[in-house]
């Protein structure tokens, strides 16, 4: 046998070998070919294939790989078992840039499914061999390391801290500034997993400087990277005023509030979640919100949105609202709760008007005057209506009473508060009735007004317990008119009247 001869079975051997791993990959792009490729037991094959000697085979085997952990956890788990991830990150530190980038899709793909997944790729050894990725001069092999990182921290605070421990957060924070709009994507976006589950993870990000660069990316017009930079500046802000305040000394105001009307809902909403999480804070912010015109971009964002989307910029008027008499007058008075009032009639799902409720009830719980504007904004039935109906999630009736409450025990403008006498239950009408007997005695006017439309009459009809509050307050209000006017009124008065005339005997005179 010649030479040429024997080179051309290892040739043949070779040829074969590409050409299954690539079917392999093609035929992983599609659900319904994943079963049948498990059940033929591709992993075992695919596995040795990560050290062949030919470069194109390893890196379409982890490519394959990684679509196949990419489908379902089941799968992920099965690269676990296969002692698959210690391969992959030798090969991560040894290998060319091609296969870095296919070895970092599957820990990726592996770590997106479940806390254990990711910190089996933890405990693999990935995070050190994914941050010195991080300094590779490919952008390609940079952005693949950081979505990794980033699917790993996004869990929770323990994974994200190992990330951190790292060293990856300086190297994430340089990646947002490289010219790469995808690198800077994915780079803005592992910082917001790191950031949000805790003050402490938060505050690693701030100082490693990442404040100053992705307020500069605010205005970028690639709306994809905007979404991450708005996400990762809100979850720097929840924690904590002080870290609230480093992103507002970044200048982020007025110039963030053109991103509430962007074309791109995502953009929008991640923006309204920001001003959201700086105003819940503290009157101080909450005010520089105001001065920046940010309440009424916030009203024009929620009147223009719907479902979802529209729930942050809910949240920010009602925390604005609750910070103090002077922020909630300047909610009502931008027109607001005509705004919040529109979106509780709307909106189908129950959080979200549960939210509306809540910012409502915030915006009147203040004074008379608050609570007068809120209640000519025609919401108490509304708020009623969302408290009674049988369907409505416990949160909603929660927050609808709670809003009710809070608007009924300050509210004085006595023709808004009517209807409920009708429709209202005890638990309820004992704030209504309590409202009226606080006005009449001291409104001759509204005294008449109440008997003329008919609320004296509703009154008689309320049967309340001896002693109760409700009873004193019916008490205070039937001592207003006189005891003739209270008994014209009484259930029963016309039918004692009509007896007093069957049992009348006629005057006979001759």
């Amino acid at each position: 046998m010649t030479t040429r001869q024997i080179l051309n079975v290892f040739e043949q051997y070779q040829k074969a070998r590409t050409a299954f791993v690539q079917a392999v990959a093609d035929l992983s792009t599609r659900p319904q070919n994943i079963e049948t490729l498990q059940n033929a037991g591709v992993m075992s094959l695919l596995r040795p294939l990560l050290l062949d000697i030919v470069p194109s085979v390893q890196q379409t085997a982890a490519l394959a790989l990684g679509r196949l952990a990419n489908y379902s956890d089941d799968l992920a788990e099965a690269v676990v078992k296969g002692d698959i991830l210690p391969q992959l990150v030798y090969s991560l530190a040894e290998q060319n840039r091609f296969y870095k980038k296919a070895a970092a899709f599957v820990l990726r793909a592996v770590a997106k499914h479940s806390p254990p997944l990711a910190q089996a790729v933890v405990d693999s050894g990935a995070l050190d061999a994914l941050a010195i990725c991080l300094e590779e001069f490919d952008p390609g092999v940079k952005e693949a390391a950081a979505w990794a990182l980033g699917y790993i921290a996004r869990h929770n605070g323990e994974l994200a801290q190992s990330v951190v421990d790292s060293g990856a957060v300086p190297l994430l924070v340089l990646c947002i500034q490289e010219p790469e709009l995808s690198l800077k994507r994915i780079a803005a976006s592992a910082l917001s997993d790191i950031s949000k589950h805790s003050p402490e993870l938060a505050q690693t990000v701030v100082d490693a400087g990442a404040i100053a660069h992705l307020a500069n990316l605010t205005l970028n017009p690639d709306a994809k990277l905007k979404r991450q930079v708005f996400s990762a500046l809100s979850q720097i802000s929840k924690h904590s005023v002080e870290l609230a305040e480093m992103v507002v000394e970044a200048e982020i105001f007025p110039n963030v509030l053109t991103c509430l009307k962007d074309s791109d809902e995502y953009v929008k909403k991640n923006c309204a979640t920001l001003i959201r999480e700086v105003a819940k804070h503290t009157p101080e912010l909450a005010q520089l919100i105001v001065n920046a015109g940010g309440v009424a971009a916030v009203i024009d964002y929620v009147g223009d949105s719907a479902g979802n989307v529209r729930l942050p910029g809910i949240m920010m008027l009602g925390y604005v609202a609750a910070h103090s008499e002077n922020l909630a007058m300047a909610v009502i008075v931008s027109k607001g709760v005509v705004q919040l009032a529109i979106a509780l009639q709307e909106e189908q799902e129950d959080h979200i008007q549960a939210a509306a409720a809540w910012a409502l009830g915030q915006a009147g719980r203040h004074t008379p005057e608050h609570a007068k504007a809120v209640a000519q904004a025609n919401v108490l039935p509304t708020l009623l209506q969302c408290y009674l109906r049988a369907g409505s999630s416990e949160d909603l009736q929660i927050k609808a009473k709670k809003a009710l409450k809070n608007i009924l025990q300050k509210c004085v403008h006595l023709p808004a508060l009517e209807p409920l006498l009708h429709d209202a239950p005890p638990n309820i009408l004992k704030h209504v009735v309590a409202q009226f007997s606080k006005v009449l005695p001291h409104d001759a006017k509204a005294r008449r007004l109440f008997v003329t439309s008919g609320g004296l009459k509703k009154v008689q009809e309320i049967k309340a317990e001896p002693g109760s509050a409700l009873m004193e307050y019916i008490n205070i209000i039937n001592g207003c008119y006189p005891e003739e006017i209270v008994r014209y009124y009484s259930p029963g008065y016309s039918e004692r009247l009509l007896e007093r005339i069957d049992n009348h005997q006629p005057i006979m005179t001759n």
